[in-house]
């Protein structure tokens, strides 16, 4: 079966790859001044280089579906992350409530009303009061895998009309899940935008991260906004398209934005190996 959290490619050094996203060897790697071209490329985008990150949060697909039934959100679940995530985010002392205005304006189905919308409210407001400086990566759980595994997307051949079906199927359900959690997010107050990796030109090589342009990430971050990315179906060199995991976008991440903390938000009943190394190597930097 294809697994959108353990596709076990193999990611690059930091310094092989700019903030652009290509790959980089040798002295190319490098300006005529010997800055990294990551460096560079975060100058020239903007004349005050962004704030640190300060944390990329994993929300492991287990903990917020239910693995056992297809498409289904484990709605308790993922409104309490979003909810520990704005008291992580939030800039005041804690001493009275904040009074939590939400951003999801579109009324779902069965909603008897049309949304609120607290206009004036937002309007007179000097800021959000939150430290939006996190990037959320979240992975599949009961999303994707079953389009994925019925079709052998993750082995690739586009030539194959199975395989080019359940690749837009693979990510209308992934994109779908993407989608609910940012306006979980959103009704949290929280400035959040969803991002696809295959929509942002993500690609690879044989499985492994060959192209990974994080420009419009960095850009958003230092707009303001909580980048929100998903395991994803991408377009592979050689393979035609296979799948790109949760797990190695934010090793990617993590080795390319360096931010304070890097946490994962699971539910396991074990630890594999190297689930544990990926902790200890996070929780050295």
């Amino acid at each position: 079966h294809a697994e959108l959290n353990s596709s076990g490619a193999q990611i690059p050094e930091p310094s092989a790859f700019s903030a652009s996203g290509h790959r980089r060897d040798g002295d190319c790697a490098r300006t005529r001044g010997g800055a990294p071209m990551a460096e560079a490329a975060r100058k020239q985008r903007s004349p005050a280089a962004p704030r640190p990150v300060r944390c990329i949060v994993k929300l492991g697909g287990a903990a917020i579906t239910n693995k056992g039934k297809l498409e289904s959100i484990d709605e308790e679940s993922l409104r309490s992350a979003c909810a520990q995530l704005r008291q992580a985010m939030s800039e005041s002392d804690g001493t009275a409530p904040e009074k939590v205005r939400g951003m999801d304006w579109s009324r779902r189905p069965g909603d008897p009303a049309d949304p609120v919308v607290d206009a004036e409210g937002f309007a007179g407001m000097a800021g959000l009061g939150l430290d939006s400086n996190f990037v959320v990566v979240h992975g599949a759980g009961s999303f994707g895998h079953f389009q994925a595994s019925r079709s052998g997307v993750h082995k690739g051949g586009l030539h194959s009309t199975l395989v080019k079906a359940g690749f837009v199927a693979t990510r209308i359900s992934v994109t779908s899940l993407n989608q609910e959690i940012v306006r979980a997010l959103a009704r949290e107050g929280i400035p959040s935008v969803g991002m696809s990796p295959f929509a942002c030109g993500w690609s690879t090589q044989r499985r492994d991260l060959a192209s990974a342009n994080a420009s419009q990430i960095i850009e958003s971050l230092h707009a303001g906004f909580v980048p929100v990315l998903h395991g994803d179906a991408v377009l592979d060199e050689s393979l035609d398209c296979t799948i790109l995991s949760g797990d190695v976008i934010i090793r990617h991440l993590a080795q390319l934005l360096t931010p304070k903390y890097v946490v994962f938000l699971m539910f396991m009943e074990y630890m594999t190996v190297l689930q544990l190394t990926q902790m200890q190597y996070f929780s050295k930097r």
